[in-house]
């Protein structure tokens, strides 16, 4: 059995360019609007909305993510600074987001089926397109409980993530990884549509 074992979904986490340049760790910074309700986790797609401010992706088989979510800076309800790893949602003022938001960066992502469980993909995924699953983040840490379907693998062209690679130091078996190397399939910023 390989090392580590992957338990759950975690998101989806930055490792590098699909260019092979290294992660330099580059954000930016997207004010979420007061209005908005919805928790963010660490590792989950993100879109910009109309007025230019940020949202979670809720979208599985479909949609243009900008990018990932990485952390926020908040106002909260005693009226302190907060720099946290996921947004609450709630109570909360001038919240500005951390984004990866590069159309070229790669990610690692786990694989599971419909209900959150860990699945795994064979290598014949790379090069297909896959469905996202939205899972629940978690407050106590912060992550966010994204990953991609198991068998969804496709060429449907709206399918919004593309498996560029495998990870082979977490493959259950000779050709069973539980976690891909993924790209967003239609960024936001590459999509001819806008906000």
């Amino acid at each position: 059995m390989a090392y580590p074992t992957v338990s759950a979904p975690y998101g989806f986490q930055p490792i590098n360019r699909v260019d092979g340049m290294p992660y330099a760790g580059a954000t930016r910074q997207i004010n979420i609007s007061g209005s908005y309700n919805t928790a963010i986790y660490a590792g989950d797609l993100v879109k910009v909305v109309t007025g230019g401010t940020l949202e979670k992706f809720t979208g599985t088989t479909s949609g243009s993510p900008v990018g990932v979510f990485m952390g926020v800076q908040y106002v909260n309800a005693l009226g302190q600074v907060v720099q946290a790893q996921y947004y609450p949602g709630t109570s909360v003022t001038s919240a500005v987001a951390y984004v990866v938001d590069d159309p070229m960066a790669a990610f690692k992502v786990a694989v599971t089926d419909s209900s959150s469980v860990m699945s795994s993909a064979a290598r014949a995924a790379i090069g297909s397109n896959m469905s996202v699953i939205q899972g629940t983040g978690s407050a106590t840490t912060g992550d966010s409980g994204q990953s991609v379907l198991a068998g969804s693998e496709a060429t449907t062209d709206t399918l919004p993530i593309r498996v560029i690679d495998v990870v082979p130091a977490t493959a259950t078996g000779t050709d069973t990884f539980v976690e891909l190397v993924v790209k967003i399939n239609l960024h936001q910023y590459n999509n001819t549509t806008g906000v």
